[in-house]
């Protein structure tokens, strides 16, 4: 029995996949649960347009990713750190800080977890920090340090 997955199920597929399972299977679990409808070509057409749909959408949000990581190459966000002899911080910035000023100041959304090799940073001038965007589109934002 062939059948189009509604939901990723283990061991069977991903969603959206057209797989052949046991009549029985098919039937009294995946079909009963609606985990999966069966491969009719009326169900076929319906799956055809979403993946159409669903590849406009990815390409929107590629697009959208990529003019946030121009903007990004223009922005400098400041920070203020206590200093002591010799030019050597008391503080760090984090990256939860950083998402913080560019979220307040520019109005722009990040998640802390997407920045590429994140750490503390703690030294005078810029810095700067990679940030994935979407899937391949990184952005590049500065971060300078100065003292208080």
């Amino acid at each position: 029995m062939k059948v189009i997955l509604l939901e990723d199920v283990r061991k069977v597929g991903k969603k959206g996949d057209i797989v052949d399972v046991a009549d029985g299977y098919g039937q009294n679990f995946l079909i009963k649960n609606k985990k999966a409808v069966m491969a009719t070509k009326v169900q076929k057409n319906i799956l055809a347009k979403q993946k159409e749909e669903e590849a406009l959408i990815e390409a929107e949000k590629k697009k959208e990713a990529e003019e946030l990581a121009k903007r990004l190459e223009d922005i400098k966000v400041e920070f203020k750190v206590a200093t002591g002899k010799e030019g050597r911080t008391f503080e760090h910035v984090s990256t939860k800080q950083i998402v913080k000023a560019l979220r307040e100041d520019y109005g722009i959304k990040v998640d802390k977890r997407k920045f590429v090799n994140a750490y503390p940073i703690g030294n005078l001038g810029t810095t700067k920090l990679k940030i994935e965007l979407y899937k391949g589109v990184f952005g590049t934002v500065n971060v300078h340090l100065t003292e208080k």
